[in-house]
């Protein structure tokens, strides 16, 4: 039957490019002194079974943050587990980082870390990165307003 006009309009405005919910390669942590400067220099935020580790990027070249993330070998030994966890918490990642591209004037390098020894599902995933983004604006802000 199909979708009727005006749902299809509200389905249209919904995913309008205003709302910006790419994960281009752009946006992708690469590079190996920028990732040894994340783990050496960074500072983390936990919510089970998420952690975040964060740090500002100082170039003024780079115009996006850069988010990686990682599922440890020694607790799931499955490529698949592995491969799964990564897409859930990319796709959590992607439809919600709106909170930091939003609240914060700095760009940042991001790495998720998955860090429980077993499977959750993509809500919980979802609230518990959430989470960790809302800690992550209420902690660095703070630190923008007062360097400014």
């Amino acid at each position: 039957m199909g979708i009727p006009k005006a749902d299809f309009f509200n389905l249209a405005v919904f995913n309008s490019p205003t709302m910006n919910e790419k994960f281009p390669s752009s946006e992708k942590l690469k590079g190996k002194i920028l990732i040894d400067r994340l783990f050496s220099e960074g500072k983390s935020i936990k919510n089970f079974p998420l952690k975040l580790v964060y740090t500002p990027i100082n170039k003024t070249s780079i115009t996006t943050n850069k988010t990686g993330v990682s599922v440890p070998k020694r607790n799931f030994k499955k490529a698949v587990d592995r491969n799964h966890l990564k897409r859930l918490i990319r796709e959590a990642f992607r439809k919600n980082k709106y909170l930091v591209d939003s609240n914060l004037q700095k760009k940042y390098a991001f790495m998720f870390i998955y860090t429980a020894n077993k499977k959750f599902d993509y809500h919980q995933i979802t609230a518990s990165l959430i989470h960790i983004l809302n800690k992550l604006i209420e902690r660095e802000s703070s630190h923008e307003n007062s360097n400014n």
